[in-house]
């Protein structure tokens, strides 16, 4: 509640006070059985609890509350995330790596001509055995 809705709260409640006296005495009745009945029905106070005290495991807090399953709800996904990128990133060298080693192996075996040795366009004769292959 802002200040202007406790002012107007403050407002109505001195208006009805004032105007008390002047009801008539079957109302005042009705209105004290009401309130009875009212603070009859109304729910008990929820106690208080007190906050868990946090296990220590190696020096590193584990909080057990919802804005810790929180905060792991974040990193797991980001931990997976980096770990999904670096096999990916190390896939890709070894997949690079392969491919060097299979042309390495394949000029030293001789089985390239030698016009494609002397050719200006090598990688796009190796390119084209390969799509061959």
């Amino acid at each position: 509640m802002n200040t202007d809705d406790i002012n107007l709260a403050y407002k109505i409640r001195h208006a009805l006070n004032d105007n008390l006296d002047a009801l008539p005495a079957s109302t005042t009745e009705r209105l004290a059985a009401a309130r009875a009945i009212a603070l009859s029905r109304k729910k008990a106070d929820a106690p208080v609890q007190q906050p868990r005290k946090s296990r220590r495991f190696f020096d590193v807090d584990f909080h057990f509350s919802g804005a810790g399953l929180g905060r792991l709800g974040v990193a797991i996904p980001l931990l997976a995330l980096v770990v999904g990128l670096g096999g990916l990133y190390q896939y890709e060298q070894q997949q690079r790596i392969a491919e060097l080693a299979e042309l390495d192996a394949a000029v030293l075996a001789d089985e390239l001509p030698l016009t494609a040795y002397l050719d200006h366009g090598f990688n796009a004769y190796l390119e084209s055995q390969q799509r061959q292959q």
